[in-house]
């Protein structure tokens, strides 16, 4: 990370500076003293001020492509920890999925019509707000010609609106209870009121549930107690091409966990479908919260999105939290970036943006440095090459004379900088690959290349200003 690097360069900066200071007690024992000019530009040539320079450009590259993805970020580091981030937290509704689950299908259990569930699934569902929600009230409406009602017609009516922390809806009235939502909350409720659930509505549920569904129960308690009529399907497609992106996040090294207020049966489906590598089933905001400190527990950094007030403390949580410009003003200001187009899948992109920040940095440090241990070692030798004859064998370049080699060095250093900023404004071509094979990419490509570039830059400068008149 920044630190790090930061780190690396004083401590490079300490040790080239002590050779140069060094360098002078020698060079007055050899008969070859050097001016307090040359003592100094030698120091400039050999300092990292190569990636020094660029690192401004490199992060300011990275927040701009972001931009140009509608995300804002608050600040550089979070660019940056996108790029380290290790597991990838992802909500399976609009981001793995298309994100339009609407209902398909009411099937009841024996003993119940589908006229009869479809009525008590309707009315259960105008305090639901959710697009499901609201598709179960279009369908029943569709199907059996079910007027569609508001809740402001039905006078004495106690509404149990839909949230996160229930994941059940409903409302009571005439002496009646019914409710509608996730298996688990609707087989509490019942049991809870002393009914019982038949196994006919779990048969459904796991069979909806393996076939990638997501089944919702109804249930009604009046004078014959509490029991469940039947099971709303609502159905969702995974997004094409999910399982590919996956995979390459998985040769990163990043995993992914999808989290659903579905049932673990579905989940695991539509887990194996797009191929993320965990899932966490019924979620709530609390268990998202949990496996985030889990995560990071373990020394992981973890990224996720989110849009409501209740996603605030995990989008605060994470390291990387991408909050969604249509969500509430608490979960904006907890996360440490915003995207506007509120675009859930962006999160993956967000990370690979983050990884080509990081690979760019570290490309051109690798390059920085072997430009420096090369630089050395073609100066030197051309400074005491007539002093110490034998250290003309190591002047593999046969520089003009002390004095070009570090005219042609300082030249040099200044023209690299230069050169690079394209690259460090464009960025290193970002490939999916594990951490050991992109740092032997990057000393095959740029550790040979920093290597190389400085012998056969100077050689030319140097050949350039001997044509100089005047110069010796």
């Amino acid at each position: 990370n920044e630190i790090a690097l930061n780190i690396l360069l004083a401590s490079l900066t300490v040790v080239f500076l002590l050779a140069v200071v060094t360098l002078q007690p020698f060079a007055i024992y050899a008969h070859a003293e050097q001016t307090m000019i040359v003592l100094v530009a030698l120091l400039v040539c050999l300092i990292p001020t190569t990636i020094g320079a660029l690192l401004s450009a490199i992060g300011i590259a990275g927040m701009d492509r972001l931009v140009q993805r509608n995300v804002l970020a608050m600040s550089g580091r979070a660019v940056e920890a996108a790029g380290d981030v290790s597991t990838l937290l992802l909500d399976k509704t609009g981001t793995i999925t298309l994100g339009n689950r609407q209902a398909a299908e009411f099937v009841p259990v024996p003993g119940t019509t589908a006229a009869e569930l479809a009525d008590a699934a309707q009315i259960s569902s105008l305090a639901d707000q959710t697009p499901e929600g609201r598709s179960v009230v279009v369908l029943a409406k569709e199907k059996f010609g079910l007027r569609e009602r508001h809740q402001g017609e039905l006078t004495g009516a106690e509404w149990v609106p839909f949230t996160a922390q229930t994941r059940m809806s409903g409302v009571d009235v005439d002496g009646r209870k019914v409710r509608k939502g996730a298996t688990g909350s609707v087989v509490a409720w019942v049991n809870e009121r002393g009914g019982s659930v038949p196994a006919d509505a779990h048969r459904l549920t796991d069979e909806i549930s393996q076939a990638g569904g997501t089944p919702l129960l109804v249930a009604v308690e009046d004078s014959a107690g509490a029991r469940v009529l039947g099971v709303i399907h609502l159905k969702d497609v995974v997004k094409a091409g999910m399982r590919e992106r996956f995979d390459e996040l998985r040769r990163m090294g990043i995993r992914t966990v999808m989290i659903t207020g579905d049932n673990p049966l579905t989940a695991k489906a539509i887990a194996d479908e797009a191929g993320v590598d965990d899932f966490l089933a019924e979620a709530t905001p609390e268990d998202k919260m949990a496996l985030i400190r889990r995560e990071q527990a373990g020394g992981k950094l973890v990224a996720m999105t989110g849009d409501g007030t209740n996603d605030a403390p995990a989008l605060a949580q994470a390291d990387v939290g991408v909050a969604m410009n249509t969500g509430t003003s608490a979960a904006k200001e907890a996360g440490n970036m915003v995207d506007l187009d509120s675009n859930p899948t962006k999160l993956i992109e967000i990370v690979e943006i983050g990884k080509q920040l990081l690979i760019t940095r570290g490309a051109l440090t690798t390059f920085s440095i072997a430009n420096d241990v090369a630089k050395y070692f073609a100066i030197i030798p051309a400074m005491f090459a007539v002093a110490y004859p034998g250290l003309d064998k190591l002047n593999v370049m046969h520089l003009h004379s002390p004095q070009s080699a570090i005219l042609s060095a300082i030249i040099f250093n200044a023209l690299i900088i230069v050169a690079l900023v394209p690259l460090a404004l464009r960025g290193v071509r970002y490939r999916p690959m594990s951490a050991d094979r992109m740092l032997r990419r990057n000393l095959a490509v740029y550790g040979v290349g920093g290597l190389i570039a400085p012998f056969l830059g100077i050689k030319l400068i140097d050949l350039l200003i001997t044509l100089i008149p005047g110069i010796r």
